[in-house]
């Protein structure tokens, strides 16, 4: 996987999986993955895979109603961040210590519905990518990695 931007279509939750999975093989500690959106367009199916690649062994489920979650990976790495920004209109109005446990130098991030983090965070964030999910009909996605 290259840094220029790729539109890749899957056609099953398997694929979108897997295709995240291909994308952890280029991420590092401290790394920041942005994912972007409709409802249901496989964000948390695509973090899944990445997970997996990474090492959790954990049970990857949408942090809607928690913020966030953290799951122990394979070393070099200690945790996988899995933020889920949907139901916060900034960070703005937040305690600014909210995802501070969700970034660090041992840690792979990944935040779903990211526009209520960015302006706060440009430029302390080390963005490795942003992956934008699309439904395409049925199980298809069309999923585009910059």
């Amino acid at each position: 996987m290259t840094a220029s931007p790729r539109s890749v279509r899957t056609r099953s939750g398997a694929e979108t999986e897997s295709l995240g999975a291909q994308l952890a093989g280029t991420l590092s500690g401290g790394d920041v993955v942005l994912l972007s959106g409709e409802l249901g367009a496989g964000k948390t199916t695509f973090v899944r895979g990445a997970a997996r690649a990474l090492g959790v062994r954990a049970a990857v489920t949408s942090p809607t109603f928690t913020i966030g979650q953290r799951y122990q990976a394979a070393a070099p790495l200690l945790w996988v961040a899995h933020l889920d920004l949907y139901r916060l209109g900034s960070l703005a109005q937040e305690d600014p210590d909210l995802l501070e446990d969700y970034l660090g130098p041992q840690t792979v991030t990944f935040i779903e519905w990211p526009a209520a983090a960015e302006r706060e965070l440009h430029g302390t964030l080390r963005v490795a990518r942003r992956v934008t999910l699309a439904h395409a009909g049925g199980d298809e996605r069309v999923i585009e990695i910059s």
